[in-house]
């Protein structure tokens, strides 16, 4: 009878419908990145076309997580600079987040303080890209908001189990619904067609060991995640930092000495994301 709950579980998360799907501009500038002689001036003015959309696209992009010296101001610079799977990307998070910048603004601050540790490792480690391990930082955990969205009563459940027995959310998931919200997440990365280098460190970010080809980037996630719950931008109840896994952390090849030089760089850019969290609140106030 469990197993059976269970298996409706994973039914019901491997068909979510509360969450958007694909937004149809995406089909549209998948096509066009296809065509040799589109222009990213093209893809711009189709991603233009919605301003809403437009907006928080160029609002992310100029955001700490990413840390350009300089202001973003056109869709086009932005997709010379990220490249076509960033902004695929951030299409999806502006349309998810929007959801959880109303009604779990603490998760949105988890996710953004994870972009911007991601942003930082990528860099010093010298990956190509460091974009793309930013971008996975920012949608890390959109399992949670698929869970909370199509299974509120287990949601629930998940909470209370948190804050009665004192163990992480991660567990509670797992007694609940006998599967986490790291899997739900590498399904719905999956189901929108993102690259493998977005997939599989969403899918790992708790057990990077099971990352097959993107290793680096998974570690850099799971260790991201670790480091900002430990500066204290954790998740409601779930005050636990999780372990860090040794096989990430001899993957990453970071010393003693080098943590002090990694929390002076992330210090300012947290700061930053501070500022855009309480932007962000203070626009829903006007709203409400």
């Amino acid at each position: 009878m469990i197993d059976q709950k269970k298996a409706e579980f994973r039914k019901a998360l491997r068909e979510v419908k509360n969450l958007p799907t694909l937004p149809g501009i995406v089909a549209k500038l998948s096509r066009m990145a296809e065509d040799p002689d589109t222009t990213t001036e093209q893809m711009g003015k189709l991603i233009s076309k919605d301003h809403i959309l437009s907006a928080k696209l160029l609002k992310l992009v100029n955001s700490a997580f990413y840390g350009f010296p300089q202001k973003i101001s056109s869709l086009s610079s932005a997709i010379i600079l990220l490249g076509f799977n960033v902004i695929k990307s951030l299409i999806i998070s502006a349309s998810i987040f929007e959801l959880m910048e109303t009604s779990d603004l603490e998760l949105w601050e988890h996710s953004l303080g994870t972009a911007v540790i991601a942003n930082v490792m990528a860099k010093r480690l010298g990956i190509n890209d460091p974009e793309e391990v930013s971008t996975a930082g920012l949608i890390h955990d959109i399992g949670k908001v698929a869970i909370k969205m199509e299974l509120p009563a287990e949601y629930d459940k998940i909470c209370n189990l948190v804050e009665m027995k004192q163990i992480s959310f991660l567990e509670a998931e797992l007694l609940v619904l006998g599967i986490d919200h790291s899997e739900v997440g590498g399904w719905l990365a999956k189901s929108w067609f993102l690259p493998k280098k977005l997939v599989e460190p969403i899918a790992h970010h708790h057990h990077p060991k099971k990352a097959t080809d993107e290793t680096l980037a998974c570690a850099i996630l799971h260790f991201s995640d670790v480091l900002i719950r430990g500066l204290g931008y954790g998740h409601g109840a779930d005050i636990w930092v999780p372990p860090l896994s040794k096989k990430a952390f001899e993957e990453l090849g970071v010393g003693a000495d080098d943590f002090d030089e990694i929390l002076d760089e992330v210090d300012e850019k947290l700061w930053d994301v501070k500022g855009f969290s309480i932007e962000i609140q203070q626009e829903q106030d006007r709203e409400d």
